[in-house]
Order: structure tokens, then C-alpha cells, then sequence
């Protein structure tokens, strides 16, 4: 899950500040800029609710599904489906308000650079692959790194309220095993113990994915 959510992910949070940045009109940019990140202040109690009942048996996704003539799925206790579920989830809540850095990076490269590629004859692509790009890189080095901080998080309240019995073999984390073992199991030092080890582990990948990135880059977190 983990892999999923800051991994795989984290492309498309590039990719959407460069699509709104090409996008002409300011008021449907300022639109979508709302739209997308407006799933952000929502709790996760709200999310998981919202996505459950759309993808339950007599959800409203089955009904699109069964209107066109397929079968039914129950997604939420599908083994098979349930972790690209959350993925598409925290991209749902998370692509608007992750990609806000690297827009503002967009915004900040100086304009004259943008005229003299004109006057140069530069395609739209050239543009962005010689003035938007390489000004990306040092925030998406930044991002990835802290990221990888997180790698063992996985994000605890996404899957506590999207677990079931069905599911929650294929989505645990050590979020949820901590909370079983600490809160449910009454078992407090073995609980601080694996909690104070993620924390180390979390602190060393970020650490390591610095050193390499001064070393390959010249630029990392600090």
C-alpha cells in the first residue's frame, strides 16, 4: 500500500500541475484548482463513507455497471481490488492539494525565460521540457524524500475505516497491528516498541534518499 500511495502516485501530482498550468482560462482553472482540492479538508470518516456506499452492492457504481448489462461486484470485501481502491482514493483526496508545491514552482519561473523560448521557436513541449521541467526537480526531490518518511505510515486512518474482516488481512500495516496489539490488546511496550522502530526506520529512508540525492543531484533536503 505504501509503495501504491507515495510511489506510484507521486507522478501524477506532477503531471496535474503541469496540465493546469496549460490550462487558458483562468476561470476554469480557478474552478478545477477548488474542485480538486477540496476533497483534501474532508475527514476520513466522510471519504470512506462516501466511497463504501458508492461501491457497495446497490451502490452507484454497481448500478452503471448492472445497467450496462455486468454483474454486480462487491468492491469493498474484493481482495483482488481493494488496495487499487485505496489508491484511487487518496489520489481522489490527495492530487489537488500535493500538487499545489510544484504548481507554485510553475508560477515562479520567470517569465522572460518563457519569451525568449518563443522567440526561439519553441514548441509548447520543448517549453516544458527545457524551462517547466528542470524547475521541478529540486521540489520533487524534496517531496519525494520527505515521502519516503512516510513510507511505513501508510496512512492508518485511510485503512481503519475502509477495513473489514474480508480485507483486512490484505491491508494491514503496522498502523493497524500497533493499534491492536496497544489499544485493543492492552499490550502498551510491545505496541511503543514497533511504533519507536518506525519511526528509526522512517528517519533512515529519508536520511539514505538524501545522501544519494546530494551525491547524484548536488541538491537534497538539507
Amino acid at each position: 500500500i505504501s509503495f501504491m500511495k507515495y510511489v506510484l502516485l507521486f507522478p501524477f501530482f506532477v503531471v496535474f500541475a503541469l496540465m493546469l498550468n496549460e490550462v487558458r482560462s483562468w476561470r476554469f482553472r480557478k474552478y478545477v484548482q477548488v474542485v480538486s482540492y477540496l476533497p483534501h479538508f474532508l475527514s476520513w470518516v466522510v471519504i470512506a463513507g462516501i466511497w463504501i456506499n458508492s461501491l457497495s452492492l446497490a451502490g452507484s457504481v454497481n448500478q452503471i455497471v448492472t445497467f450496462f448489462g455486468g454483474e454486480a461486484v462487491d468492491f469493498m470485501t474484493d481482495r483482488s481490488k481493494i488496495r487499487w481502491i485505496l489508491m484511487i482514493c487518496e489520489a481522489w483526496r490527495s492530487l489537488g492539494w500535493d500538487s499545489i508545491i510544484f504548481y507554485t514552482a510553475i508560477l515562479a519561473i520567470n517569465p522572460s525565460l518563457y519569451e525568449a523560448a518563443q522567440i526561439d521557436g519553441a514548441s509548447r513541449m520543448q517549453i516544458i521540457r527545457n524551462i517547466i521541467l528542470p524547475a521541478l526537480i529540486t521540489p520533487m526531490i524534496t517531496m519525494f524524500i520527505l515521502n519516503l518518511g512516510f513510507f511505513l505510515n501508510a496512512g492508518f486512518d485511510q485503512v481503519f475505516n475502509f477495513s473489514n474482516q474480508a480485507v483486512e488481512s490484505t491491508i494491514d500495516i503496522l498502523d493497524t497491528y500497533i493499534y491492536r496489539i496497544g489499544i485493543e490488546g492492552g499490550q502498551y511496550s510491545l505496541a511503543t516498541a514497533v511504533s519507536l522502530i518506525k519511526g528509526i526506520v522512517g528517519v533512515f529512508l529519508v536520511w539514505v534518499t538524501h545522501v544519494f540525492s546530494k551525491k547524484l543531484t548536488g541538491s537534497g533536503v538539507w
